[in-house]
């Protein structure tokens, strides 16, 4: 009895934790992981948008930075983690 009594106290504990890791943690994980592939794609021409909202090119690449090219002619420098989405390239459109 005493370990039916302990089962059913922890029971329900232990499939809330799994309820919550594959309701929250594993689909946080695969949208992160596909962020950072996206991110790691990037090349030169791709159209993007960033965390900020600004909509451009990409100019040039670092390691970690990335040129983005504005509609107006302006280069503005931001982390590859500020890269929010890449649409296309620039010439796929053209």
């Amino acid at each position: 009895m005493a370990g039916g009594g302990l089962l059913g106290t922890v029971g329900p504990l232990i499939l809330m934790f799994v309820l919550f890791y594959f309701l929250l943690i594993r689909p946080q994980q695969k949208r992160q992981k596909a962020v950072q592939q996206m991110q790691s794609e990037l090349k030169k021409g791709d159209r993007v948008v960033t965390i900020g909202g600004l909509h451009g090119f990409v100019d040039s690449l670092d390691e970690d930075k990335v040129v983005i090219r504005c509609g107006d002619g302006s280069r503005l420098t931001y982390d590859r983690s500020a890269i929010r989405d890449v649409h296309a390239s620039e010439t796929a459109n053209s």
